[in-house]
């Protein structure tokens, strides 16, 4: 390496360095000033491992500032892994409920969503509830305004948690059980959202190597190696048998689902990837929530490194009323949900199949027309 080249590595070293040193010195000073108070950690309605990871350690460095933090969610957790990662950790999370009290809370608190994804952002709103802090690697969304606010396009939201914790926020301890797990959900969240690390770039195998002096790989193996359920099994062979596979993308409808298998969408997609030719793989069903609300819940994979998952969903099916996208993501996986509206309900069988036949021929026509070949249902 020359002279000009070892300059330049060091000087871009130093600048990292000081951001890095910033942006902590600016997250220190807003958790400072609300020391003493109770915060609501809104993580997105279906969380995931990268979500979990960084709500789980946002808690912990509250601690640090006499904050009381509790991680809310709105949905369902159903997948093994993320079930897993719950109890070997011991993560405390609460589900929202129509009884839930958010009065005890002076401030939210949004990790890996920017409010987007989460039923709990217009509940907050309507209580006069600020957003104090933002921290997300997702495409960047104006609908919060926080006190502090950080958004790097980034492999995961636990790289951004652990560059804090690189950086002084929280100073680690080996024989501190509390920090061991933390390190241990981290690790999960950055290896699960880089998909083992094959997408991950320097900071995230940065954090990774920081980690490694403090995680528990025995946890994580156990975390890891959860055994599918015989319903996800159900749901990912008729995802195989229901696919259509055009120009490299199979697309597969799989009908009702009940909210607590709605993490097997995800799961399908993954399935259908490994298939050979197949460089995109979308699959999708209507599932219905507690509140007995009808929602179109899809899940996007890709390997195709000039496809943006975001920007496909996004220009495929657009926005809502209010201005919201219908869904959205990162670079190679993303995830959408449309209202199913007026056309909700259970009224007999043959009307929810009929339902069914009409959305799924209208999914797989947005997404073939975007694709650029034909909109018949057979596969070529």
């Amino acid at each position: 390496m020359s002279d000009t080249e070892e300059k330049l590595e060091s000087t871009n070293q130093n600048s990292a360095e000081l951001q890095g040193n910033q942006k902590v010195k600016k997250l220190k000073d807003v958790l400072e000033a609300h020391r003493g108070e109770t915060h609501i950690i809104a993580i997105q309605d279906y969380p995931d491992p990268d979500a979990i990871a960084a709500a789980f350690t946002h808690q912990l460095v509250c601690l640090t500032y006499e904050i009381e933090a509790d991680i809310v969610y709105a949905g369902r957790i159903s997948h093994q892994q993320n079930i897993a990662l719950a109890k070997l950790l011991n993560i405390e999370m609460i589900r929202d409920t129509e009884s839930f009290d958010f009065s005890r809370y002076q401030g939210s608190v949004f990790v890996d969503n920017q409010g987007v994804t989460t039923q709990l952002t217009k509940k907050l709103e309507a209580q006069g509830i600020p957003s104090i802090i933002v921290v997300d690697h997702h495409e960047r969304s104006s609908l919060l305004t926080p006190e502090f606010c950080d958004i790097r396009k980034i492999g995961s939201t636990a790289t951004i948690y652990t560059s804090y914790l690189r950086y002084g926020l929280l100073e680690l301890d080996k024989a501190d059980s509390a920090h061991v797990r933390c390190a241990t959900a981290l690790m999960h969240g950055i290896r699960s959202d880089t998909n083992d690390f094959i997408r991950a770039n320097e900071s995230d195998l940065q954090a990774a190597a920081f980690l490694s002096n403090y995680y528990n790989p025995n946890l994580l193996s156990e975390i890891v190696t959860q055994s599918r359920s015989k319903k996800v099994m159900d749901i990912i062979q008729k995802a195989l048998a229901n696919r259509v596979i055009k120009d490299n993308y199979s697309v597969s409808g799989i009908g009702y689902l009940r909210q607590e298998d709605r993490d097997a969408i995800a799961q399908a997609a993954d399935f259908l990837m490994t298939e050979e030719n197949v460089h995109t793989a979308i699959v999708y069903g209507i599932v219905l929530n507690d509140k007995q609300e009808e929602l179109l819940n899809g899940s996007f994979r890709t390997s195709k490194l000039t496809l943006d998952a975001d920007t496909f969903i996004k220009e495929t099916f657009g926005k809502s009323e209010n201005g919201d996208y219908f869904g959205g993501g990162k670079q190679e996986a993303a995830g959408f949900s449309v209202p199913v509206g007026f056309l909700a309900g259970t009224y007999g069988n043959e009307y929810e199949e009929l339902k069914w036949k009409m959305f799924d021929l209208q999914v797989k026509q947005k997404i073939f027309t975007k694709i650029g070949v034909s909109t018949s249902t057979s596969s070529e």
